[in-house]
């Protein structure tokens, strides 16, 4: 099961918002691409590569435009996708909140 973490949630929201300044349609057309590559996780959890920053084979992202969208594999085929962060940004491992 893929579940979107309150913080990622609200990156998501702030995304759609920032590009929906310019294009709501396309914000709408990008969040909803970022949530859809999310939802196969279940079936290929492994699918992305692991986090640089955090170098854990539990922690992995998947690339979407210009954006990294950062999941944890838990235990009993949970999915937690952590973050949602422009690939510009640098990231240091606490910017990536992780539920216990």
């Amino acid at each position: 099961m893929v579940k979107w973490t309150a913080h990622a949630k609200d990156q998501l929201r702030h995304i759609h918002d920032y590009i929906a300044e310019d294009s709501p349609l396309y914000a709408k057309r990008v969040s909803e691409e970022l949530v859809q590559t999310t939802i196969d996780l279940d079936e290929l959890p492994r699918k992305g590569h692991k986090v640089p920053e955090l170098n854990e084979d539990a922690v992995r992202e998947l690339g979407l435009y210009s954006y990294r969208i950062i999941y944890e594999i838990k235990p009993d085929h949970l999915i937690n996708v952590l973050a949602v962060i422009h690939k510009r940004r640098h990231v240091e491992p606490e910017d990536i909140p992780r539920e216990q």
